[in-house]
């Protein structure tokens, strides 16, 4: 075959593409678990980082193990699933699903004598997904009827394309610690989440904090993320004893 031809360089193009394609595939399934160690790693620092306890990739798993007693699947109800591993759990499809049918992850912890719950929150900012955890502290005393869990202990929030200075401040500390404190079910047991509110949250109220000054719509966004997946737990955190 002459080099020159174009049978010789389709035929050398091809050959070409299919080693580097066939590189490129033992790459990728050569460092599958490496990165499938990183992501749960990751998840477990925002886990901690939710109940207010620093980690590095040295200490998160023993700090992972010494605060998080139990972790599991809920469904809308309240009740457990079997057979589903939360760390697997997709919760932007589940999030897509009605809410009958999600299947909800949710971690238990203790910490200085407290209990608490840990649940994961997924939504959509300006330009791109936003996600986090949110830590609940155990009610010391809970009524008939009202939830075991309402008060948020701790945040962590993060984006993936968020205008720098503006919405990509959710993960900054000034936004995140007002959180802390608030209530997520009003004195009658109703679900009302948090508002992020534009112009300055009342400062008496247990159900607002300020939102992101030019942030506003990475702000809503982030209202809505907590609002749309804190309401599939609410038999949860009622049930929850």
């Amino acid at each position: 075959m002459k080099v020159q031809s174009n049978s010789y360089t389709f035929l050398y193009s091809t050959i070409v593409v299919l080693i580097v394609a066939t590189g490129l595939a033992i790459f990728s399934t050569a460092l599958r678990p490496a990165q499938t160690r990183n992501v749960e790693l990751e998840k477990k620092q925002n886990i901690l980082s939710s109940l207010r306890v620093k980690s590095d990739r040295a200490t998160v798993e023993k700090l992972y193990t010494e605060y998080i007693k139990d972790s599991y699947t809920v469904n809308y109800k309240g009740d457990k699933v079997i057979g589903i591993d939360p760390f697997k759990v997709n919760l932007r499809e589940e999030l897509k699903k009605s809410p009958s049918k999600r299947n909800l992850p949710a971690f238990e912890a203790t910490k200085n004598d407290s209990s608490f719950l840990v649940i994961p929150v997924y939504g959509k900012g300006l330009w791109g997904p936003i996600w986090g955890y949110m830590s609940f502290q155990k009610e010391a005393t809970s009524s008939e009827g009202l939830p075991h869990f309402n008060t948020i202990y701790g945040v962590t929030f993060d984006h993936k394309g968020e205008t720098p200075g503006l919405g990509a401040e959710i993960n900054q500390p000034f936004f995140q610690v007002p959180f802390r404190g608030k209530k997520i079910f009003d004195d009658e047991g109703v679900f009302v989440s948090v508002d992020v509110v534009k112009g300055g949250a009342n400062p008496i109220s247990l159900h607002e904090v300020d939102g992101i000054s030019g942030g506003t719509i990475t702000s809503k966004g982030l209202e809505a993320m907590i609002d749309s997946c804190l309401v599939s737990y609410q038999n949860y955190f009622k049930l929850n004893n």
